[in-house]
């Protein structure tokens, strides 16, 4: 267990600081079907899908490992990236989007996607802006998959996409699934527990339990990792809430490991992204602030 969440630590430790920046990074290919693979660097996992009508990315992690990305999707297809997905802002996911855009890539993602990059003070020249938005679904008809992108109300973010291919019965998950380890919610980024347990449900409700899939961090998953990432979810929610019902407060909540354990133990994760004492902080503070319509939307 400590490996699969040092793993993810690794992937997401430019959230916690860019120590990791001179280190040097390579891209693991991981087949997934016939024509979809993952890639694994540093930063979100990444999708490809290739053909004869283009090859479709998912995500694209970070500016500086373009380079290599390129080189290993070219090992993969000699056609270009035609289509870029960016299943939410964050820029492990987003952080690429001017390189394959230079190459021609036409970026794809929910308005709040756009939004959120737009409004980057870091953003001075508007390069890697999703020229292609939306606000709920849309659907690409591409290398014999009709590739479904569906919006997930407040779950990771505010910004959260699902893409299902259903032919190759794959789906990418971004962030709304990290497999092997808690869950990262940016509450300040409209993140909700609520929010990230429906987009779990509708993911679920997409599949069969032959998919493959592709979390936003963490190795490749099956139908039974993202079904159990759904009880953890929900034993996670039901637990606080109970806390919080009994009178506990925040601190209190923070404290008491035995709301938690019976995913992750307090050791287990103590070196990881989100241990133990932030998921409880982190769902205490979900659950006690006022809903947003698009959380209420979520839990319908």
């Amino acid at each position: 267990m400590k490996k699969i969440i040092t793993s993810i630590l690794i992937t997401i430790a430019p959230f916690i600081g860019n120590a990791q920046d001179k280190e040097e990074v390579n891209i693991k290919i991981v087949p997934v079907s016939e024509n979809i693979s993952m890639l694994v660097g540093q930063g979100g996992n990444i999708g490809i899908l290739t053909g004869e009508d283009g090859t479709i990315m998912i995500d694209d992690q970070f500016a500086r490992l373009s380079e290599k990305i390129m080189a290993s999707i070219k090992t993969l297809s000699d056609k270009p990236v035609k289509y870029l997905v960016n299943t939410h802002f964050h820029g492990d996911h987003t952080g690429g989007n001017a390189n394959f855009q230079e190459q021609g890539a036409l970026i794809l993602a929910h308005d709040n996607v756009r939004k959120r990059l737009a409004s980057d003070e870091k953003n001075t020249d508007g390069k890697g802006l999703p020229i292609i938005t939306f606000n709920s679904d849309v659907t690409l008809h591409l290398n014999n998959n009709d590739i479904l992108i569906t919006h997930v109300h407040n779950a990771h973010t505010d910004s959260d996409a699902l893409v299902y291919f259903p032919t190759s019965n794959v789906l990418h998950t971004g962030d709304t699934f990290f497999n092997g380890s808690f869950p990262f919610i940016d509450l300040k980024s409209g993140g909700s527990i609520d929010g990230d347990i429906a987009a779990a449900e509708m993911g679920l409700k997409l599949i069969n339990k032959q998919t493959k899939i592709i979390p936003g961090h963490g190795d490749l998953a099956t139908y039974e990792d993202y079904s159990k990432n759904l009880t953890m979810l929900k034993g996670l929610r039901e637990n606080v809430q109970k806390a919080i019902d009994s009178g506990k407060d925040k601190d209190a909540i923070i404290k008491d490991e035995s709301l938690t354990s019976a995913f992750y133990s307090d050791e287990e994760v103590k070196d990881g992204f989100i241990n133990g004492p932030k998921i409880r902080e982190t769902i205490y503070m979900s659950l006690s602030e006022p809903k947003s319509e698009d959380e209420t939307e979520s839990r319908k």
